[in-house]
């Protein structure tokens, strides 16, 4: 209200924008704007509007060629991180995987996701043979069954990460590196065994106990089937001079070796098998050297960032997104 009681005058653009009715638009024109949103506002806002707007995104199966959950799991700041390891928070997590599958209709092709079961994963990976990036890692559902599921309705894979999946063994390796020919970039990591205790309370202990203990049998087999490797992570892992001798005879083509944390190796035969791969441009050595602390508050850190808030703003908001309720 202007001095003297009047009015204000409305600009002209401002009036148009009030009075502009969104609903007119064609579902054409809505799915060309709704491909310009982030996963989230897609989801939490377009697709929860109404019906319509809901309906449109789903006529354009390419809107859901990538489901990447990872940016809320690192965003994620404090608390009880023990809650992502309940079955509640495993089906949360599933509802959301094959609900993307399923909209994708066949044109899924990034997936970066945790807590996951054998089921959604299988589930995915039917509907989903041009899958190119697969990250699951730390999902103690995932084992053999659907890996194997993988790697025979996926052979596109580019780039795999199962770190702290201790139900998928060297099996799974074989058959991916067998039928996945483009494989390039695989992380297998896991949990920090040397000091377990900065996982008390967020990994169960059970788990944590369950460490693979194969090391060598797991890198002899990514030397044997995965030629093409170029980039590929063990942090953690129990492997040997043995299982790091085979890996250049193999991977020739390395550009990557990350071995942080692999206390059962030598610096002469970590050097030996860095001499051997003439295309390495980075090597992480064990570092074994580096103050616990470091572990504690460096890259495992994110250990605890889970917490109840993620649960409720993040995935608890996109339930009813991802399965149309």
């Amino acid at each position: 209200m202007a001095a003297g009681g009047e009015a204000e005058a409305v600009p002209a653009e401002t009036a148009a924008e009030e009075s502009r009715d969104w609903s007119e638009l064609t579902p054409v024109c809505l799915a060309e704007a709704f491909s310009r949103l982030a996963l989230e506002d897609l989801w939490r806002g377009a697709m929860a509007c109404c019906r319509s707007w809901r309906d449109a995104a789903r006529s354009r199966p390419g809107l859901f060629a990538a489901l990447d959950l990872e940016p809320g799991f690192e965003s994620v700041v404090g608390g009880d991180a023990s809650a992502w390891w309940t079955p509640a928070f495993q089906r949360r997590v599933d509802a959301m995987l094959r609900a993307a599958a399923e909209l994708a209709a066949g044109e899924l092709r990034v997936v970066r996701v945790r807590h996951c079961s054998d089921d959604a994963l299988v589930f995915a990976a039917e509907r989903s043979k041009n899958l190119s990036i697969l990250s699951i890692k730390t999902s103690p559902g995932v084992t053999d069954r659907s890996m194997l599921t993988v790697g025979g309705c996926c052979p596109m894979l580019t780039e795999l990460d199962i770190s702290n999946c201790y139900e998928i063994s060297y099996k799974s390796l074989e058959l991916i590196g067998q039928n996945c020919h483009n494989l390039t970039v695989l992380k297998r990591n896991i949990f920090n065994w040397i000091d377990p205790s900065e996982h008390v309370g967020i990994v169960p202990e059970d788990y944590l106990r369950e460490c693979p203990q194969d090391g060598d049998r797991e890198a002899i087999t990514i030397s044997k089937f995965m030629p093409k490797l170029k980039h590929l992570e063990l942090r953690f892992s129990k492997l040997t001079g043995v299982g790091l001798n085979s890996i250049p005879g193999g991977c020739k083509e390395l550009v990557v070796l990350d071995l942080f944390g692999c206390a059962n190796l030598t610096s002469r035969g970590i050097d030996q098998a860095a001499a051997n791969l003439k295309n390495l441009e980075k090597l992480v050595k064990p570092n074994m050297y580096i103050p616990r602390s470091s572990f504690h508050m460096g890259r495992y850190g994110h250990w605890q960032l889970y917490d109840e808030r993620f649960q409720t703003n993040f995935t608890g908001k996109l339930d009813s997104v991802w399965t149309g309720h």
